[in-house]
């Protein structure tokens, strides 16, 4: 009689079994997985039952927090009384319209994005991404511009990971042996005052400058074949890089003299991480194109969104009778049950006053950091806004000289801020380490995260010494 195979761990399992996203292999096969089983508030707890305060809300995304009985109770509802339908050949359903609706008056009343007139929705940031691309380019050929299809993006830049969206990702980490980026695609410099503006030059200056770089790099690809520029209004993965002052008013100016798309990516900066609604409309943009996730649903549901402007609505609607469908879609696009979700999340966002709560445990968290690490030897500079922070690490402070091998510094310190039992996340581009809790996050929370990640500073330095 055959036995059935020994009971294996979760571990072991996980190492038999899964193929992690931006993982390494050879550390996950040798350590195992950190196996994360509940959460609740800005807190999660391990299958071993120890819990952290995760300073990171996931990946940018848990901003309600974990555990709202709210979202719980809006996805089983749906789930009862529609579960699915799909949003090709115009079906569509109660709460997909309500929330195109709602994000619109977000983005218009709230962001002064008064030109956007239409929301798709898609499942991640990524995909959300990836459409953009193609309505660029569905875009210029409508117009009879068939040459005017590429997309400038910047070095730093993150906006996804599939082809596309990789490919408008200027971190060359994720492009290493995918063969990416994809023809079409070119990089502008990256805003970031710390490392690249010259002594003694100003923000203004300095936005001055980068905006003419911008608009010597479309005059020599040629404006007639640049359709679109993709920017987050603060940059995420790569580094949490604020814009100098007068950057965006001075690069729109050059898009508009080209005749150039403007994409904003919102997909972290969105529905409150930076103690405003979006990015948009703390920087005065005026973006043709806006691509949302992540705070859409609180990560609670995988669920993207691209607005439109009115412009490209006029022009894909005009062209409609000879075309034919609009060719382009997913099969959860518009899912009723992410869809009531967002609904909910939006409802708490709003009734629990989590934007302006954003901002004033931001200023609190920003102060304890420079408070406890201002003159740190190993702590170049702290940036951000609202709940979006980052403190890059040097191995001298005086001359920013960057440490010279790895594993970064900011690696030491996220390793040793897990043993503390608090989460946060060492970024891919530069020596950066970001914090992003959810935007429910009580003063006496953001007061325990200093006070933890100042130790666990303490205890990578005195590693590195």
């Amino acid at each position: 009689m055959t036995r059935p195979p020994p009971p294996r761990s979760l571990s072991e399992l996980d190492k038999a079994s899964v193929l992690h996203p931006v993982t390494s292999i050879r550390e996950q096969q040798r350590d195992g997985p950190f196996v994360l089983a509940s959460g609740s508030g800005v807190s999660v707890t391990d299958a071993d039952g120890r819990t952290y305060l995760d300073a990171a809300a996931g990946l940018w995304c848990v901003n309600v927090g974990y555990g709202r009985e709210e979202l719980a109770r809006a996805a089983a509802d749906e789930m009862r009384r529609l579960g699915y339908f799909h949003s090709f050949a115009g079906c569509s359903n109660e709460p997909q319209i309500r929330l195109a609706d709602r994000v619109l008056h977000l983005l218009r009343e709230e962001s002064g994005a008064s030109r956007l007139a239409r929301i798709f929705f898609g499942c991640t940031g990524s995909d959300a991404n990836d459409t953009q691309v193609k309505l660029v380019r569905y875009y210029n050929n409508l117009r009879g511009r068939p040459r005017k299809k590429k997309i400038v993006s910047r070095h730093g830049a993150y906006h996804g990971l599939t082809v596309a969206a990789g490919s408008l990702t200027g971190i060359p980490l994720y492009h290493r042996a995918f063969d990416l980026p994809i023809d079409g695609v070119v990089f502008a410099s990256m805003p970031c005052t710390y490392r690249s503006a010259e002594p003694g030059e100003g923000e203004e200056a300095y936005a001055t400058r980068l905006a003419a770089e911008l608009e010597a790099l479309i005059e020599r690809e040629d404006p007639e074949t640049v359709a679109a520029f993709i920017a987050e209004p603060i940059m995420g993965t790569g580094g949490v890089r604020v814009p100098p002052r007068g950057y965006f008013e001075r690069v729109q100016q050059v898009l508009r003299r080209h005749d150039i798309l403007f994409i904003a990516d919102e997909v972290i900066c969105g529905f409150g991480r930076l103690g405003t609604w979006f990015g948009t409309g703390l920087y005065g943009l005026q973006p043709d194109l806006v691509s949302m996730a992540k705070g859409l649903t609180s990560a609670y549901f995988p669920m993207s969104a691209v607005a439109v402007s009115e412009e490209i609505w006029k022009a894909l609607e005009a062209a409609s009778d000879e075309l034919g469908v609009f060719a382009h879609g997913f099969t959860y696009s518009g899912h009723p049950v992410g869809a009531a979700v967002g609904l909910a999340n939006l409802d708490l966002i709003e009734s629990e006053g989590l934007v302006a709560n954003a901002a004033r445990m931001g200023a609190r968290l920003r102060g304890h950091l420079e408070a406890g690490l201002a003159e740190h030897p190993h702590v170049g500079e702290i940036r951000g806004e609202g709940l979006m922070l980052g403190v890059e690490f040097v191995a001298e402070r005086a001359s920013r000289r960057p440490f010279a091998a790895p594993p970064s510094f900011a690696r030491r310190v996220m390793a040793r801020a897990r043993e503390r039992g608090l989460l946060v996340r060492a970024l891919p581009f530069g020596d950066c380490l970001a914090f992003s809790p959810p935007l429910s996050v009580g003063a006496d929370e953001v007061d325990r995260i200093a006070e933890l990640f100042v130790a666990a500073v303490a205890d990578a330095t005195r590693d590195a010494a």
